[in-house]
């Protein structure tokens, strides 16, 4: 018998299909533009990154915190995406991002809903006659602040308050308590003592509202590009026995806990 006869009983493979295929350069071209275009399409209609510049809504959101956040859930009816993301009305104790003159970017609490009856006695906040059940809000200690503690002011107290929202503020108080117009909602920072938020400039239209935070995907703990560049200098110069020191500062430039937390 032949060397080259097929052995009884093992399957027969045609050389071709032996061969890995690999991808010409249109296809590999091709496959790369279908990643760009899903990307731009998600970045455009559905998520978008943000960085978190204060320490305003401390200890839910920190400084250096880079959020994903979700452009669909808020959008109007209709919109072709929304059976991805379903959309939903913004309800008491989400988190917003909103257009804002200075800066153009917002992020903050809705606490008060259209038609709310609103009222803040000693940092905490009532509305509709109940106390608000907040575990997310912080207080640090500072100076008093009766404007800031005790909302509606009944005097101009505070030199930072929009005279505009100082006006319509009064002409917006009934017995005590502000009361939130159709079509706008009343937010606040969760770090009560360090936010300038509603209680200084008014509400936020609803139309202004583009997104709410899913997840931080990174955070860092100081300036990007500071710290690395210095631990990078000091290794090259003495270049022997610092490799666990350059880890060491490496591994404190981000906050490694906080990647991938769910926001809420």
């Amino acid at each position: 018998m032949s060397s080259s006869t097929q052995t009884a009983g093992q399957p027969q493979c045609h050389p071709s299909l032996l061969r890995l295929h690999l991808p010409t350069v249109p296809e590999a071209f091709a496959s790369l533009m279908q990643t760009v275009v899903v990307a731009l399409f998600l970045l455009t209609f559905m998520f978008q990154p943000y960085l978190i510049p204060s320490e305003s809504m401390a200890h839910t959101l920190l400084a250096g915190d880079f959020l994903l956040v979700n452009k669909q859930v808020y959008a109007p009816m209709g919109n072709l995406s929304r059976w991805i993301m379903p959309d939903r009305g913004i309800e008491r104790g989400d988190i917003v991002v909103f257009h804002h003159p200075q800066p153009p970017y917002l992020v903050k609490r809705v606490v008060g809903l259209p038609g709310d009856r609103l009222r803040i006695e000693d940092g905490r906040v009532t509305v509709n006659g109940a106390a608000l059940d907040e575990p997310y809000a912080s207080f640090e200690s500072v100076a008093p602040n009766p404007f800031r503690d005790d909302f509606p002011a009944k005097m101009y107290t505070d030199p930072e308050v929009d005279p505009a929202w100082w006006r319509e503020m009064q002409s917006l108080t009934r017995d005590g308590e502000l009361v939130v117009p159709p079509g706008e909602y009343f937010v606040l920072g969760d770090n009560r003592n360090h936010s300038k938020d509603s209680r200084y400039w008014g509400f936020v239209q609803q139309a202004q509202i583009v997104a709410r935070p899913l997840v931080i995907y990174f955070s860092l703990t100081q300036t990007p590009g500071a710290g690395v560049q210095q631990a990078t200098l000091q290794a090259a110069d003495d270049r022997l026995g610092h490799d666990r020191q350059l880890s060491a500062r490496l591994s404190g430039f981000a906050r490694w806990k906080r990647i991938f937390l769910i926001v809420h």
